[in-house]
């Protein structure tokens, strides 16, 4: 395995008596969502934010990745913090807000989740075209990262998209959709007007479908990776004031 790029490293806090879960998006890294991570943590709260399998070392690493081992980081991280706090909400962006709707649906005891322009849409045809890609001999396809409005803020990200794993994801979207509504958590979903990786309507998506209560915030001035974006002070705000809340 190649070594950790530089700000890539994952990231944890002590605290409590709550603890947040905080997770990154698909072939990013720790780097795109640490503020929010460290947000957390100078609120007092305990915070786990694992570097996914096959992330922020090399893309070659991330090739033979696929959803059960971004899963599996997922549930140790969120074991890790269930060990030590009472209460513990799941935050995550992207790849990370489906990896967050996925802890809440294994674990009905999550006092709350944080999804900022999460994935899970059915892709569409956009699924046939990866198949074919794959089909093909592509392995990998041009990069989805640091699409952000900032100019001065830039994302450490793989400058390509794996199309196996990226598949891997896309099937565990299909079993997740049916499994929203067994969320009764309350919901903070965070979207951004402007993504330029996943639709805004996936958002849509995710709030009418969820069971528990909702609440929604527009991200207008940023991008896809919001937490590095314009409203990334906003985001840190919103998101600490609703864990504070639902965690009493």
């Amino acid at each position: 395995m190649a070594d950790v790029m530089d700000g890539a490293e994952p990231f944890s806090a002590d605290g409590g008596p709550h603890g947040v879960l905080v997770l990154h998006g698909f072939t990013g890294n720790p780097h795109s969502v640490r503020p929010l991570a460290e947000a957390f943590a100078d609120a007092g709260f305990a915070v786990e934010l694992p570097r996914l399998p096959g992330h922020g070392t090399s893309i070659d690493d991330m090739l033979i990745t696929t959803w059960a081992d971004w899963s599996g980081e997922a549930e140790a991280a969120y074991q890790r913090l269930a060990a030590r706090c009472d209460r513990v909400v799941v935050a995550g962006l992207s790849m990370g807000g489906t990896l967050t709707l996925w802890v809440a649906a294994e674990h009905p005891e999550v006092a709350g989740i944080i999804c900022i322009n999460a994935l899970i849409e059915d892709p569409g045809p956009m699924r046939e075209a990866i198949a074919e890609l794959v089909e093909s001999g592509m392995e990998v396809m041009d990069g989805i990262g640091s699409d952000i409005a900032d100019p001065d803020s830039v994302e450490i990200a793989y400058p390509g998209t794996p199309l196996r794993p990226l598949q891997t994801l896309i099937a565990a979207g299909d079993e997740l959709r049916p499994r929203l509504g067994d969320i009764t958590c309350p919901a903070l979903v965070m979207t951004s007007p402007q993504d330029h990786v996943v639709t805004p309507s996936n958002s849509d998506v995710l709030a009418a479908s969820v069971g528990g209560p909702v609440e929604r915030v527009s991200l207008d001035r940023s991008y896809h990776v919001a937490t590095l974006d314009y409203d990334r002070d906003l985001i840190a705000k919103e998101a600490v004031a609703f864990a504070q809340r639902v965690t009493g």
